[in-house]
């Protein structure tokens, strides 16, 4: 994300001053992964901005990104939203996980993600997925994300960019996706989200 983007409102100063107190030398950094998504707006070019936003952050290297896909919105009447654009990040971080969770919400909050109701539309959705092999019940951050196992829109993409994947305590990530299925995650080939340089 480019501070010079006209559309992006900047992180707030606090949460960069909490980021910016964090081990930035990735020395022995972190993997994590975070499931991207958005049905309001430029869904494309909102991804490309988080992944963006991603990589701009202190203590922070995106190594990986999957392909974009069209999938349905989850728990919703089917026609009542858009259709998403989802994509699986995966990055090396020296942050521990609240410092990560914080980006994460500086990110949606930088795209106006409103919360007003649960699985409404969002200009973008930041989640994240796994964190190392952590497995925590805090209700500020559940890992690995409590959900993710049973979405096909998350284990799709997270399979593409790294294969033989584990799910923390669930098993691979390829076994979980036999068990859900595909239906309703349609890979968009014409699109395509930039690896940061």
């Amino acid at each position: 994300m480019s501070s010079s983007d006209p559309t992006v409102q900047p992180v707030p100063a606090s949460v960069v001053e909490k980021v910016d107190a964090a081990d930035v030398t990735l020395s022995n950094p972190k993997r994590a992964v975070i499931s991207l998504g958005s049905n309001l707006g430029n869904r494309l070019e909102t991804l490309q901005g988080a992944v963006d936003a991603l990589e701009d952050t202190p203590g922070l290297r995106v190594k990986a990104v999957s392909p974009v896909y069209e999938t349905e919105p989850w728990g919703v009447e089917p026609g009542t939203q858009a259709t998403y654009f989802n994509a699986v990040v995966l990055v090396k971080t020296t942050l521990p996980p609240s410092s990560l969770l914080e980006r994460g919400h500086a990110i949606e909050e930088a795209f106006e993600r409103v919360r007003d109701e649960q699985w409404g539309p969002r200009t973008i959705d930041v989640d994240i997925v796994a964190y190392q092999d952590v497995v925590s019940d805090d209700p500020l951050l559940t890992l690995p994300h409590p959900r993710a196992h049973q979405r096909a829109f998350v284990l799709v993409p997270w399979n593409d960019v790294d294969p033989q994947a584990e799910f923390p305590g669930r098993g691979s990530v390829e076994a979980l996706l036999h068990e859900v299925g595909q239906d309703g995650v349609q890979v968009r080939a014409d699109l395509e989200l930039r690896l940061p340089e």
